[in-house]
């Protein structure tokens, strides 16, 4: 009995994840519920459980008096100098009880005691292994569609995807597995109850750290995410080590690792950006891939006035403003996009002229200037090529002045 006792324990500690000291006090309990059923009470009644063997033994303490008056809680002077003769009125006297002895309603009772006490501790031992995994990753299987819901296999308990937190253009199909962010670990009567997420900004942070290296051991630092999800995410990041660019440990060789990321989150857009304490320079890389001319951020306001080229205008909003909505989430600024001919009309290219001075100038060099490359000043010259002053002159070949012979004649009629 004692064997296949100890043989149940060890079975029930590894599958249930159950401590031993937990089952043994369990099954203390059930005895001393059983002899509360049986007797009526229970105050007086020990149980002593060897760890070891699981050997166990019922003591009912009965205190000797001369005249028994509750026979649960006394035993007589006789009785007890049967036992002991060395007993006397006042003493206490340990009498074993047999647990054969109790009857069908007692032995069940017990027995429901110790298996309520092995799904209290499963269900907090369950609890405990998945709150430790709250705000994670975790692999699940797609068991089947309930309502609107996905219940999704994590492997000794079952998560709920609620609609809320399920991305709209995703369809998923049985026994598939997919990557899930735990929102929050509840515990209740049935069970932990999971709420897991494939919306969440978070989710996209703990998949760079399982994919990149870089990120998991801290050397590249993620500092701000934003996402909508399914279509586009912009995330910004800074490496603590100047020899190691954090953009490209995050899109790795051949945009290996970002493209690992990508297709865990079936084809949603990423943006990796240089993070920068400087704020109009965050809010210049923020904007891409669209160029900027001109940045001012106010940082007590947390507003900023952006100018971009006008063929850059509905680049930088983006299509339905995502671009701009996610930039400005990522850098926490409320974002103000002009196109260059919009800020002049409203008086506030003025602000920027100055300071971009210097890029209107070049790119007025590039695309007007025609000076040495198409000017005709040397290859397509008149003076030299084309010039009729010698070739062509009729000065001295067409001149009338030697060859009319009627020039002497006339004058001599004049005479």
């Amino acid at each position: 009995m004692n064997n296949e006792l100890l043989e149940a324990l060890t079975i029930l500690e590894k599958e249930k994840d159950i401590s031993k000291d937990t089952l043994l006090e369990a099954i203390e309990n059930s005895l001393i519920t059983a002899c509360k059923n049986h007797f009526g009470k229970s105050d007086n009644i020990k149980v002593n459980i060897n760890p070891e063997t699981c050997e166990f033994h019922v003591y009912a303490e009965k205190t000797v008096v001369e005249e028994v008056e509750d026979p649960v809680l006394e035993i007589s002077v006789g009785n007890a100098k049967m036992i002991n003769s060395k007993y006397e009125v006042g003493d206490i006297v340990n009498i074993e009880v047999k647990s054969k002895e109790f009857g069908r309603i007692a032995t069940q009772n017990a027995k429901n005691v110790i298996l309520q006490k092995i799904r209290e501790e499963e269900r907090k031992a369950l609890f405990e292994q998945y709150y430790g995994k709250e705000r994670d990753v975790v692999t699940g299987i797609v068991q089947r569609y309930v309502g609107k819901n996905i219940s999704i296999n994590l492997g000794k308990v079952d998560a709920i995807l609620s609609e809320n937190e399920q991305v709209k253009s995703e369809v998923f199909q049985p026994t598939e597995r997919i990557k899930l962010y735990i929102l929050e670990v509840k515990s209740t009567s049935k069970g932990p109850k999971i709420l897991v997420s494939r919306t969440h900004p978070e989710l996209v942070k703990r998949l760079f750290e399982s994919e990149v290296t870089e990120v998991k051991d801290g050397i590249v630092e993620i500092k701000s995410i934003s996402r909508e999800a399914g279509s586009r995410t912009k995330i910004a990041v800074w490496s603590n080590d100047p020899d190691v660019d954090p953009v490209g440990a995050c899109v790795g060789l051949n945009g290996a690792r970002v493209n690992a990321i990508v297709n865990e989150l079936r084809g949603e857009k990423i943006d990796i950006i240089n993070w920068s304490d400087n704020a109009a320079m965050l809010i210049e890389n923020a904007l891409s891939p669209a160029k900027v001319i001109s940045v001012i951020a106010d940082a007590e306001e947390k507003t900023a006035k952006v100018v971009v080229p006008d063929y850059q205008l509905s680049l930088a909003i983006g299509k339905e403003g995502q671009n701009a909505r996610l930039a400005a989430r990522l850098t926490g600024f409320k974002i103000d996009i002009k196109s260059e001919t919009q800020a002049r009309e409203a008086g506030d290219f003025m602000d920027y002229e100055n300071d971009y001075e210097e890029y209107e100038e070049d790119l007025e060099f590039e695309e007007d200037s025609d000076y040495e490359e198409d000017s005709d000043y040397e290859g397509n010259s008149d003076y030299e090529e084309n010039s009729d002053y010698e070739e062509n002159s009729g000065y001295e070949e067409d001149s009338e002045y030697e060859e009319d012979p009627d020039y002497e004649n006339e004058d001599s009629e004049n005479e």
